[in-house]
């Protein structure tokens, strides 16, 4: 090999270097926040389970975009894909600052009434969305977000709860006043 090949072909070799942070030359890992900005076992769950719901919800929420056949529930779900999305990037940033790597999906469970979820048509598939989405994960959502803000032990995590609980409570009372499918007497049916 020439020397004009070989500089060329170290100069092409040490490229990538140049784009990555001075901790990926190195080898070394990122440095993980100080012990003091860690979060607690606790508050790592609250964020974790959090994530696991805001997936959970978004996903629903894109299916019935797509397959609602009533225009309010249409809305409504892109409010939700919307409005969750924002959520779950503010606590995806909280989580990046107290060292805690959030799930990517929905919990298994969640991933079960997604899948039934997907393969319902028409006026069951509106009736389960609201009932499962709308209704039943918004209340469990505001409950762990209701403990984190009274409990967490990061003022931090505390304050996204805080903040998080007005729409999640407006998002409730959103869902409760959807109109029942067609074929239904009544919301509860």
């Amino acid at each position: 090999m020439t020397r004009l090949h070989r500089r060329r072909a170290i100069a092409l070799a040490t490229l990538p270097l140049l784009s990555l942070p001075s901790w990926a030359q190195t080898g070394a890992s990122p440095s993980p926040p100080p012990a003091d900005a860690r979060a607690s076992r606790a508050d790592s769950g609250f964020m974790e389970q959090a994530a696991q719901n805001g997936h959970a919800e978004i996903e629903a929420s894109r299916l019935a975009v797509q397959k609602a056949s009533d225009p309010q529930v249409q809305r409504f779900a892109q409010t939700m894909v919307d409005e969750h999305t924002r959520l779950a990037e503010e606590l995806a940033t909280l989580a990046r600052a107290k060292g805690v790597e959030l799930p990517r999906e929905a919990s298994m469970l969640q991933r079960g009434r997604l899948k039934l979820l997907s393969t319902s048509q028409g006026d069951t598939f509106h009736r389960r969305y609201v009932e499962a989405f709308g209704i039943d994960a918004h209340e469990d959502t505001i409950k762990l977000f209701d403990k984190a803000a009274a409990r967490a032990d990061d003022p931090d995590v505390k304050a996204f709860a805080s903040r998080g609980l007005p729409g999640l409570r407006r998002h409730l009372t959103m869902a409760k006043e959807l109109p029942p499918p067609r074929g239904s007497a009544s919301k509860g049916s």
